[in-house]
């Protein structure tokens, strides 16, 4: 056997609160690799609605999370749709409301704000109720501690934390991270995954660098 499909939408058996979110999300603003789950008791099925916030297709920003991440429950993904217009005396948004608040407003006051897509790379750890911003790029191997509120973006394989989250480690040292980004596991078929899944467990590079 070679893993679980990717396909199936509750993958584990008795579990329905973890689920593939490739197969449960259908937005056509939103990507998500293979293998990536949310964990929520409520059940994952409704992790676009829940988790990813003031997303509307008619702004264009996309949120796109790649293949073998763990988002835990209560994560939420600020999008563009929340930004405000800064360049004024007030960021309140009159032109929403019309009735004659709308005359004069100029709509690229509000696109400056755009931050464009948000992007999680590969093997990604979300930690529960984390607070991501919008335009936020999070590279692959990085860890998002609970509760963080991440508002700049998170380098390969760091560990950030806190409010506003910070690098409060890198999980390996500089040469280690450029040798996984090489390598680039999670884009192994399923099969060669399965060979060698002792050596990404165990941390044995060597090993994986000879298998690709």
């Amino acid at each position: 056997m070679d893993g679980p499909n990717p396909a199936i939408k509750h993958p584990i058996p008795l579990h329905p609160r973890v689920g593939f979110l490739k197969s449960l999300v259908t937005a056509e603003n939103i990507e998500i690799g293979d293998y990536t789950y949310y964990d929520d008791p409520d059940g994952p099925d409704h992790f676009a609605e829940k988790c990813v916030l003031h997303h509307y297709p008619f702004i264009g920003d996309k949120l796109i999370i790649g293949r073998f991440c763990a988002i835990a429950e209560g994560a939420r993904f600020i999008m563009n749709g929340a930004n405000h217009a800064m360049s004024g005396f007030s960021t309140y948004p009159f032109n929403i409301f019309g009735h004659g608040w709308e005359r004069g407003f100029d709509v690229k006051t509000w696109e400056a704000e755009n931050r464009g897509d948000t992007v999680l790379g590969n093997d990604v750890w979300i930690g529960m109720e984390a607070v991501i911003l919008p335009g936020i790029t999070i590279g692959d191997g990085a860890i998002v501690a609970a509760k963080s509120v991440v508002t700049h973006d998170v380098p390969p394989y760091a560990i950030v934390a806190g409010n506003p989250a910070k690098v409060v480690k890198m999980r390996f040292d500089r040469i280690t991270v450029m040798r996984l980004l090489a390598i680039a596991w999670w884009n192994w078929p399923a099969d060669k995954l399965t060979r060698n899944l002792d050596a990404i467990r165990g941390a044995d590079i060597d090993r994986l660098e000879r298998a690709v």
